[in-house]
């Protein structure tokens, strides 16, 4: 492949559908179909190469992978990425369609358009691509077809003729996909390679333990090569190591023409050289950035440590690696006197923050604690200036504040429609404001509601999935911040505190709250030779307590008899060793 071919036979594409509704199957079947892969060779999720994503039957992140397909004689070239459907990594989904002219939208036939469905065609159709409506799992004995098709029509406004059915399992309605891909995607708009500066545009990157950096790319303009190069963003200088395409496995290429995708070795290995969203020009060029991508911003934030507090400098090199192929993730280092050494990491959901530590567990061979989740407060002080508060631990006096505002989001909430009673109930103990709610189908209800993100990211989302059956799916994304009354909650453990366990919560809810937490952590803390006591204490006033018992030796229990100052006697001498016990864990802090 020398990056020669015409841009008219290139068709740049991605799939896109709520979670589970089959867009890894659908890929592997396209990979069979195009002999991309031999067919003794392919595995179910073929794309998703991480642990991880085989074990939950997920995407996390997006997958690029080059076909090869003929139609009418003409071979055509096909250029695939697969995308996440979970709504924690909506962002990996923007970054795929900045890099495709087309996106094929799938809807399983059993479940019909859900939260996710929705948000994508949205994103699709923001960023001016051509959407392929697409209904998998026909091969079901309870699919709705024809039900999809109203829905699809109804919500979208599809053309009925314009919406294919296949099975992704089974292959059915596949090849007729890949003609359609070929027919209604159009090719990338570049001009003549030759008479063009490079321009490339970095959607992804990963690193590679021995070849540093890798950036994958789409080549807009000119004609991509081993010539001396130049990120535009952060002025990086480089000469790739090696060019290539995914077939899904890394293929060296001499070139990569306008319109193609592939990866560039960078060689770098400073992981801040590379930024996803930058241009990728020649090192003498003049050329004008493309547009990159919009700054995300972290929702939800919790603290990590490593239990060996000597392995900080190992955690940290993990989170940089991690973050230089996750533009959502932020972190930066915070200590304390109970956990030590660690970093405050922000996420975009709480999958989000779950997938990243387990990833630093398992890829990178470390044991962590991480504590509650929290979201960002805005704290206006009495002086008039503005303080960001991502964890308990930073929030000021409550003297030295005027007022506090939390983030809120707008929540589409997809039902079956025998559960609005229930999702109603659910949004408004959660001080949810309804905004919407309509029927697309005598069936199915679409909500929208406005809920404060604290709410979002404790439990709200099982409690969903409980009350509803598991039917219900959810989407959101950030409004504003509001003002609240909201309070830290702060827990002593045997008279001191202890800021890991710590919380923002509404003064509202503050004594449920802390009765709640000292009743699990009761059920955690191991008990002692000595009582520990547990304390909820909101601005110096204790507003629940629990205490744990001693473990106890029962020094009466070769006793059968006898008088009663004989047992006085044995509880007396085991005394002075309870005291002494009681007072090496207060001096020590760890009871």
């Amino acid at each position: 492949m020398t990056g020669a071919i015409d841009t008219s036979k290139i068709r740049n594409f991605c799939i896109i559908a709520h979670i589970d509704h089959g867009k890894s199957t659908l890929a592997d079947r396209l990979l069979e179909y195009t002999n991309t892969i031999d067919k003794r060779l392919l595995k179910q999720q073929t794309l998703d190469s991480m642990e991880l994503e085989r074990e939950r039957g997920i995407t996390i992140k997006l997958k690029a992978v080059r076909m090869e397909y003929s139609v009418a004689g003409a071979a055509y070239e096909l250029n695939l990425i697969d995308t996440p459907g979970h709504v924690d990594f909506s962002y990996e989904v923007s970054r795929s369609l900045a890099a495709c002219e087309g996106a094929v939208l799938v809807v399983d036939a059993t479940q019909g358009i859900q939260a996710q469905t929705i948000s994508n065609v949205h994103k699709a159709l923001e960023a001016g691509l051509v959407i392929i409506p697409v209904i998998n799992k026909i091969d079901l004995a309870n699919a709705n077809v024809a039900g999809t098709v109203d829905d699809l029509v109804t919500t979208f406004g599809f053309a009925r003729a314009d919406i294919l059915a296949i099975s992704a399992k089974t292959g059915e309605g596949v090849r007729e996909l890949l003609a359609q891909v070929v027919r209604k995607i159009p090719s990338p708009g570049v001009t003549s390679p030759q008479s063009t500066a490079l321009r490339a545009l970095v959607f992804d990157t990963f690193y590679d333990d021995y070849r540093g950096v890798a950036a994958l790319v789409k080549v807009a303009d000119g004609t991509l090569s081993k010539d001396k190069l130049r990120m535009m963003a952060t002025g990086a200088l480089l000469t790739p190591e090696e060019l290539g395409i995914f077939k899904p496995q890394r293929q060296p290429v001499e070139s990569l023409g306008g319109g193609e995708v592939g990866y560039v070795m960078t060689g770098l290995k400073d992981i801040h050289a590379v930024k996803v969203g930058d241009t990728l020009v020649l090192a003498a060029g003049t050329a004008k950035a493309l547009p990159g991508y919009k700054d995300v911003k972290p929702f939800v934030f919790l603290s990590i440590y490593p239990i060996d507090n000597n392995l900080f400098g190992q955690l940290r090199d993990a989170l940089g690696k991690l973050a230089l192929s996750d533009a959502s993730l932020a972190f930066e280092p915070e200590s304390n006197t109970a956990l030590g050494f660690g970093f405050r990491c922000g996420f975009l959901g709480l999958l989000h923050a779950d997938i990243v530590c387990q990833r630093l567990e398992r890829e990178y061979n470390l044991e962590l604690v991480s504590t509650v989740p929290s979201v960002e407060y805005r704290v206006l002080l009495t002086d008039g200036s503005t303080l960001s508060v991502r964890s308990p631990a930073s929030m000021p006096e409550r003297t030295r504040i005027s007022s506090i505002s939390e983030p809120w989001v707008l929540v589409s909430i997809v039902s079956p429609a025998k559960y609005v009673g229930a999702v109603i109930q659910l949004c408004e103990q959660r001080r949810g404001v309804q905004q919407k709610m309509e029927y697309p189908s005598p069936d199915r209800v679409i909500f929208a509601y406005e809920l404060p993100l604290s709410e979002l990211i404790h439990n709200f989302f099982d409690e969903l999935k409980s009350l509803s059956s598991g039917f219900a799916s959810l989407d959101y994304e950030l409004l504003d911040f509001r003002p609240t009354d909201a309070i830290k909650l702060d827990v002593l453990v045997h008279g001191e505190s202890v800021d890991p366990l710590s919380c923002i919560v509404q003064r509202s809810k503050a004594d449920y709250f802390g009765r709640t937490l000292l009743q699990k952590l009761k059920d955690v803390i191991p008990r002692q030779q000595f009582q520990i006591s547990l304390q909820a204490v909101v601005g110096g006033k204790v507003i629940a307590r629990e205490d744990i018992p001693a473990l106890r030796k029962n020094v009466l229990a070769k006793m059968s008899g006898g008088h009663r100052e004989r047992k006085d006697k044995l509880l007396e001498a085991q005394t002075p060793r309870l005291r002494r016990g009681s007072r090496a864990a207060s001096l020590s802090g760890n009871p």
